[in-house]
């Protein structure tokens, strides 16, 4: 380890609306709806995100990349996940782990998570065995169990960069 490491938890929610498409992990996946939101509505890459900025202490999600902004407005969360390495650099810290898991029904996301895994990986500039995502229902409860909206939780690990973003 190069020096100091620290912990970040990410969550996010987005509901699901009729005219896709769904984004999840920076890639597309085919399914009747999409999310709702003012970016592209990557719950799985607004967790990471979330999760990197806490570990960093750098704030978070919605004071970065505010809703009321127009310059966010349906832009890629590749963009944003790449403002927030960036971001945790300015403050001394390169990443180092992701762990995160999907909560949804329906689509089934086995067939995704390599692809997912491997944009994740390359956006953070980590190897791909660093990161892991995985996907779980809610057994039918809740708004996710209801088909209403998809959620995401991530776990990531930071460490000093020693100047080096």
């Amino acid at each position: 380890m190069r020096g100091y490491q620290r912990v970040g938890f990410g969550y996010d929610s987005h509901r699901f609306v009729a005219g896709g498409p769904l984004i999840l992990g920076g890639i597309e996946i085919p399914f009747e709806y999409g999310l709702l939101g003012h970016s592209d509505a990557d719950v799985l890459l607004h967790a990471v995100g979330d999760a990197l900025l806490g570990a960093a202490a750098a704030g978070d999600l919605g004071s970065r990349f505010p809703d009321d902004d127009p310059a966010w407005k349906n832009v890629s969360s590749r963009v944003i996940l790449e403002d927030i390495r960036k971001i945790i650099g300015q403050c001394g810290y390169v990443a180092y782990n992701v762990d995160a898991t999907v909560i949804l029904e329906t689509p089934r996301l086995r067939p995704h998570i390599p692809l997912m895994e491997e944009t994740i990986a390359d956006i953070l500039r980590l190897s791909k065995d660093r990161v892991s995502v995985k996907a779980s229902t809610n057994e039918k409860m809740g708004f996710t169990g209801r088909g209403e909206g998809i959620a995401a939780f991530s776990v990531v690990t930071v460490l000093e960069s020693n100047g080096q973003p």
